[in-house]
This record gives C-alpha cells, sequence and structure tokens, in this order.
C-alpha cells in the first residue's frame, strides 16, 4: 500500500493518478471537507476516470496523530506531498504547523509503523540563498532575509525528514522549481495562468527554475521505489525568465502578451496597494513584499544529479504550459 498526503493537490493528485496507473494501491490522506471535483476533472482531463474509484481515501489530517495512525498502517511508502504554500504573513503560522510540524508527525509515524520509504516533496526555496544565485544540492542553508517564510518552513520540513533518516526510515527528497501543471488555479504557481487569463499586462524581471508536475511524480515515484537512500535532487527542466514564461502562458490562451517589464519601484507600490486592499477585502494579496521581490531576482538551479543518477529526462516548459493551459480552458 502506498500512502499520499496532500493528495487534493497539484503535486499530490498526479502521484496519485501515476500509482494507479501503474497498478499500486493507493491510499489518500484528505480532510474530511476536501472537494474531490477537482482531482476527478483531473483524472477525466487524462481519460484516467476509471482509475479515480480506485482510491482509497482516509479522512485526516497531518497534525492529527491518530488519523495517521490509522492512515499509515500496512503502508510500504509514503509520499508526502502535504504542504501550504503562502507568501501572506497572516498564514505564518499555519504554514508552519502544516509543513514543519506536520511532517515532524509523518516521521514519527513512519518509524513507529515501519514503513519502507518516505519520498519528501519539498522545494528549491529549501535550497536557501547564495551570493552567486546558481544552485545544486549540495547548497548550505544560511539564514538571509531574502529567505521567505515558505523556504524556511520547507527548509524545517527537510531537517525533520533528515532526522527521521537517521532515526531508520529511508527517504528520498526532491526539490522542484516552479511547478507547471493541471489543478485549481486559484492555489500556488497555477495562479500564474489565472492572473494571465484575466489579462496581466506586466511581467517582472527575473529568472527562475521552473519544472513540469508529472516530472516531479515521475521522479518521486521513480526515486521512492529505488535502492537510492538519504539524497535529494533538484527538478528543474529549465531556468527561464519571467517574461518568456508569462508570454508563453498568454499565448497558449491566445491572450494579449504581457509587453511591459515591472520595475523595481512598481513592484514596491503593487504590493503595499495589494496589501492595502487585502485589509478591506479580507483576501490574501495577490502580490506580496516577498513575492515583489523574488520576482525580479536571477536564480538558476541545476538538475544535471537527476539525470546522471537515473538517466532522467525533462518535459520541455512549453510543453508544460500547453497541457496546463489545455485544462484549464477545458474545466
Amino acid at each position: 500500500m502506498n500512502l499520499v498526503t496532500g493528495g487534493s493537490g497539484l503535486v499530490g493528485s498526479h502521484i496519485i493518478l501515476d500509482l494507479l496507473d501503474k497498478g499500486l494501491p493507493v491510499r489518500a490522506l484528505k480532510r474530511e471537507e476536501s472537494d474531490l471535483e477537482p482531482i476527478k476533472s483531473l483524472f477525466k482531463f487524462y481519460k484516467k476516470s476509471e482509475l479515480f474509484e480506485k482510491i482509497k481515501w482516509v479522512d485526516g489530517d497531518i497534525l492529527d496523530i491518530p488519523s495517521l495512525e490509522a492512515a499509515m498502517d500496512q503502508v510500504e511508502n509514503v509520499y508526502h506531498s502535504a504542504a501550504l504554500v503562502s507568501f501572506y504573513k497572516k498564514h505564518h503560522k499555519r504554514m508552519y504547523d502544516i509543513n514543519v510540524r506536520g511532517t515532524y508527525n509523518i516521521v514519527n509515524q513512519a518509524i513507529s509503523s515501519k514503513v519502507r520509504k518516505i519520498g519528501h516533496i519539498s522545494s528549491i526555496a529549501a535550497l536557501g540563498r547564495n551570493n552567486t544565485h546558481y544552485y545544486t544540492e549540495s547548497n548550505k542553508w544560511k539564514n538571509d532575509k531574502n529567505n521567505s517564510y515558505y523556504a524556511i518552513t520547507k527548509y524545517g520540513a527537510e531537517r525533520e525528514i533528515w532526522r527521521g533518516i537517521n532515526e531508520g526510515v529511508p527517504a528520498v527528497i526532491v526539490n522542484p522549481g516552479i511547478i507547471l501543471g493541471p489543478s485549481n488555479w486559484n492555489r500556488s504557481s497555477s495562479t500564474l495562468f489565472k492572473n494571465i487569463y484575466k489579462g496581466l499586462k506586466y511581467y517582472t524581471t527575473g529568472v527562475n527554475g521552473f519544472v513540469d508536475v508529472r516530472d516531479v511524480s515521475k521522479a518521486i515515484i521513480s526515486l521512492t521505489n529505488s535502492s537510492i537512500n538519504s539524497e535529494r535532487f533538484i527538478l528543474v527542466s529549465e531556468n527561464i525568465s519571467y517574461k518568456d514564461i508569462f508570454q508563453e502562458i498568454a499565448r497558449s490562451f491566445n491572450k494579449e502578451i504581457p509587453n511591459k517589464a515591472a520595475s523595481k519601484n512598481i513592484l514596491e507600490i503593487a504590493w503595499r496597494i495589494a496589501l492595502l486592499k487585502s485589509y478591506f477585502n479580507g483576501k490574501p494579496p495577490s502580490i506580496t513584499k516577498e513575492t515583489a521581490r523574488t520576482s525580479i531576482q536571477q536564480n538558476y538551479y541545476d538538475a544535471s544529479k537527476i539525470k546522471k543518477e537515473i538517466s532522467f529526462d525533462f518535459i520541455k516548459t512549453e510543453d508544460s504550459i500547453k497541457n496546463a493551459a489545455a485544462y484549464f480552458l477545458k474545466f
């Protein structure tokens, strides 16, 4: 039996789909109030609707230890993709609880249940920042004002995985870049598609690493079922400018291409206006100080390790965008 946490999310839903497609049994942890319609749509999009009924859903929460005990009973591998992605200060405590405390609970229960292995979905954010803006798996975390609180919590989650390894449960970690793929476009990286579809005119001047969600799923399943242990792998198909990404997304929707560069000063004004609006409407701001400042950084990630280790080939970013856009236009 394979347990997937965060099963209704972008990464978790693809892991479930791929495991079932391989004929492997899946138990997925979800909150009682979780909406399963998006994952049903995802399976339909990939023409795998018949597999949805094979998911063994378990109501629970990674912060609820008794529910984890039940969910992890007779489980061989745990795919831990549950996480909160937010750059909104009001979400900091919740993000720490889910990303760090939740992983602490997963590790402890995995040890108690004697699972074979944990496949942990981390992030390139957990690599921290350095002066070269070039990153490999050997990058050492440093406390830095440019580390977002999300990055801090994902680094904290990784520390829990390393602790688990030291205490006897094998594990592998993947560090995906910005993940592109079909999902709820009101959440995490998928909001990029929503904003551009609705007519975003500006692009930011930074560079970042991007990866297809299908590659994230493929990689973590391959690594978890291999003999590899106590290793982490950057998952980035290409390092691309936000300008190129934004414009490719616009083309995929047949929308007007963003053609105005957002300067640092414009972004500094924009996040302050967005914060002010959030005070009145009670919604998280569309842009924050952290996202504004990150969006103009030029960061490059080296994914050669996984290519050499398991002969891994990445999907081209252009194809990732077309796949995601096709889903958003249909569902």
